[in-house]
């Protein structure tokens, strides 16, 4: 059945629910659900935290017996699987619901596909594909996870207008103002894991940690040192929140809280990009993102690695600093990289500017 303009206004309020567990799911998926009877919308529910019910069970909870018949419309396939709740197929058809309509199909292989055959063997009317586009993107890196093997890898970079990270004496704080280094906090609590370089803990000794008003989480933070280079005293290690440090050596010291990863090493000797990245996918990291120098940045860039680029421009001329990405073996014009500009706007005096790279 094709979908009708009722459809998409209820799967649209479906979306708007799931966008609220944005900062909090992880590593589960952003999820919403509205119950419609007739006209009438007799229940909502969006997924708040792993651990938590489900958006389609707080919908049936808000519903009652008017659930009977309702369409279900919920932004990812209806799970199938027990896991730390109980499988949200059972309780749509326990409530007798009429239809449900899923925006997409889970990629989570357990569940892929069989919870809308279930309901369809249970007699429910089941329609899937509205919305798709919206769904996936609000769930980039839980679909990137299962889909690709690998997070979604978002580099955030802070530059001026002639492209450099610091200024010739190596001094960055700050190039961008208040406004842009506070949206970057939102754009990290929506990441499972924050990665950094070890000449940046080195250079700057940065907390990367999450300060947003309302969110008790912190992400992963993890640094990319080959040598095992990180001080024990660094900065971070004195703050909430579990650190991983990712090396091609034996751990030099311990910590509570902090992990030596030791991968393969590169034809370089630093740590294996590709395995570092493809790793984090088995540590259940959905959206990673990084904040690092030109050399961590570049490299990953170069290894075919980041889907997304956050750059703030500041207005300022910086002159002979670091620039923005070192991209090793890109040496003519015919190497250029293509990307398609998500969105720019305005924050505070700045530009944010999202771009997304893609083949050519």
């Amino acid at each position: 059945m094709p979908f009708t303009s009722t459809d998409h206004t209820h799967m649209a309020q479906a979306l708007r629910l799931a966008e609220k567990g944005l900062f909090t799911t992880d590593p589960n998926p952003r999820v919403g659900c509205v119950l419609v009877k007739g006209d009438q919308v007799v229940g909502r529910g969006w997924h708040h935290a792993a651990g938590q019910p489900h958006a389609e069970v707080l919908a049936l909870q808000e519903a009652g017996a008017a659930a009977r018949g309702a369409t279900a419309y919920v932004t990812l396939e209806p799970c199938s699987h027990q896991g730390r709740t109980p499988p949200c197929t059972g309780a749509l058809i326990e409530a007798e619901v009429g239809e449900v309509v899923a925006a997409m199909v889970d990629p989570f292989p357990d569940n892929a596909g069989h919870g809308l055959e279930l309901l369809t063997r249970a007699g429910i009317q089941v329609r899937s594909g509205l919305m798709e586009a919206q769904a996936r993107e609000l769930n980039c890196g839980f679909v990137s996870r299962f889909e690709r093997g690998r997070p979604w890898v978002r580099v955030k970079l802070a530059i001026s207008l002639d492209g450099r990270i610091a200024g010739p004496d190596r001094k960055s704080q700050w190039i961008t103002g208040a406004a842009a280094r506070e949206d970057t906090q939102r754009w990290r609590a929506r990441a499972s894991a924050l990665l950094t370089g070890i000449d940046t803990v080195l250079a700057d000794d940065p907390s990367l940690n999450l300060r947003l008003s309302g969110i008790d989480r912190q992400p992963l933070r993890i640094i990319a040192d080959s040598r095992g280079r990180t001080p024990s005293d660094a900065k971070l290690f004195s703050l909430p929140g579990k650190v991983l440090i990712a090396t091609t050596v034996e751990p030099p010291w311990q910590l509570d809280g902090v992990e030596w990863w030791r991968l393969e090493g590169d034809d370089h000797g630093r740590v294996c990009l590709r395995s570092l990245i493809h790793g984090l996918a088995d540590r259940q990291v959905n959206e990673l993102h990084v904040e690092a120098g030109g050399v961590l940045a570049g490299a990953l860039v170069a290894a075919g690695l980041v889907d997304e680029l956050l750059i703030y421009q500041a207005p300022v001329i910086v002159g002979d600093g670091p620039a923005m990405l070192e991209l090793p073996g890109m040496e003519k014009f015919a190497q250029r990289l293509h990307v398609n500009e998500i969105e720019s706007r305005r924050i505070g005096s700045d530009r944010r500017v999202i771009l997304r790279l893609k083949d050519e």
